[in-house]
């Protein structure tokens, strides 16, 4: 921003004094070309009056006033007057310079039977009177310039540095240091703005609190129930029919899955910025897709998986994140599809992981697919939240869901690949629930 300031003030004023400093230049210069040809054409008219008030005096053929036309002859030129005497053979009377000047101007005028007078002056010192005229322009110009760059440094410095300070401000607030900034800096707009930020600091503040104290009680809660069924499951373990203690075991894992889950949807709400890592997409689904096959069968349907391109497919990601977000897409095939679902791993190019969700059931309306990832709407009988949510997780990792094809329903998650030589991050350790 601040060299946007300085240059568009120096290009202001650099057309303003070509505008205004040509025309000056052009008009000076023809103004001191006028000046000298009329005080030429003053002098000529002196001089003659002179001639013929002399000859008035002494009658035909009389001397003409040399003295006085000396006096009229500007410096370095030359009166020439060519007149008749008394005899009546022509002469010539010169004043001032002996020899014809090689650059004269020249004004003359006829004196009728007193003769004809013609005055010149040389041209050179006009002309150096012209460009010293436009050498004192160009430097007051040049000074103009100057002056003009010196103010747009000191206007763009006073203008951009604040509204560098509000960006900062700004960009504090989106990495969550909520704390007020009492700084201001005169510019009226700008401390509104900086006032606005203040007051949205602390609304933001207040909300992120109330919300991660009432996660903190949802999550201790459910969390209190999930013990409640793993200590009833691990009872049910010890039954002495085999198929029993199998879905205890197998309902166990869910529980675990499910406490495992609500604590990384915690961590990931209170912590500022959830660490990105590499996750391996295939390898992270794999148990998800495992865990969801027994529901598909008591349906009557069935959950198939087509592994496209490598065998690993290592994502820059959350892993929570991918897991939720791909639960949510076969849950809602489970519930609002029909047929056999298919989960395709593969890639796009080098640089993306493609994860697709596709069912055989009759579709999704034009309509619907317009505002499917609406918090809130439902083409069902749903709460409308999966899939904003999903997409929300997805987002939040620098990645795309969308709806790939209403007929059939096919939902894609686009999620950056990672490099072969990127780190692992770890996550950091959850906090510890009251209980």
């Amino acid at each position: 921003m601040r060299h946007r300031i300085l240059r568009s003030t120096i290009a202001v004023v650099a057309v303003t004094g070509l505008f205004l400093g040509l025309p000056l230049m052009f008009y000076t210069w023809r103004w001191l070309d006028d000046t000298a040809r009329t005080d030429l054409q003053h002098r000529l008219q002196r001089a003659s009056s002179e001639i013929l008030v002399q000859e008035q005096r002494t009658g035909d053929g009389g001397e003409p006033p040399v003295d006085t036309l000396r006096l009229l002859v500007p410096s370095g030129g030359r009166l020439v007057l060519t007149y008749t005497d008394r005899s009546g053979a022509p002469r010539e009377l010169t004043v001032g310079a002996e020899k014809p000047l090689e650059n004269p101007m020249v004004e003359g005028t006829s004196l009728g039977e007193a003769g004809v007078l013609r005055l010149e002056q040389d041209y050179s010192g006009v002309r150096s009177e012209q460009f010293r005229a436009l050498t004192i322009e160009l430097i007051v110009m040049a000074l103009s310039v100057t002056a003009g760059v010196v103010v747009a440094a000191v206007t763009a410095s006073r203008v951009a540095d604040p509204v560098q300070d509000v960006a900062d401000r700004a960009q504090r607030l989106a990495d969550g240091d909520f704390r007020p900034d009492s700084n201001r800096h005169g510019i009226e707009e700008l401390d509104r703005v900086l006032d606005v930020l203040d007051a949205a600091t602390v609304e933001i503040a207040d909300r992120l609190q109330r919300e991660r104290q009432i996660v903190g009680d949802v999550s201790h809660q459910l969390r209190s129930r999930l013990t409640a069924i793993h200590i009833r499951l691990d009872e049910l373990t010890l039954h002495a029919d085999p198929e029993v203690v199998t879905e205890a075991r197998a309902a166990l894992d869910q529980v675990d899955r499910l406490t495992s889950s609500v604590s990384d949807m915690v961590q990931m709400a209170r912590t500022e910025r959830t660490p990105q890592g590499v996750v391996d997409v295939r390898a992270e689904l794999t148990p998800l897709l495992a865990d969801l096959e027994p529901a598909f069968a008591r349906a009557g349907r069935r959950l198939t998986v087509v592994a496209g391109g490598p065998e690993s497919l290592p994502a820059r990601a959350t892993a929570p994140r991918v897991r939720e977000a791909a639960a949510v897409l076969i849950d809602n095939a489970l519930v609002h599809g029909r047929g056999t679902v298919t989960v395709t791993f593969g890639s796009v190019g080098a640089h993306t992981v493609l994860v697709t969700v596709a069912d055989e059931g009759s579709g999704i309306s034009d309509g619907d697919a317009q505002r499917i990832f609406r918090r809130g709407y439902s083409a069902g009988a749903g709460t409308g939240v999966g899939l904003a949510l999903a997409r929300a997780f997805i987002e939040g990792d620098g990645g795309r869901l969308q709806l790939q094809s209403r007929r059939p329903t096919t939902f894609a998650m686009f999620l950056p690949a990672a490099g072969p030589d990127e780190p692992q991050v770890e996550p950091a350790a959850p906090e510890p629930e009251p209980r």
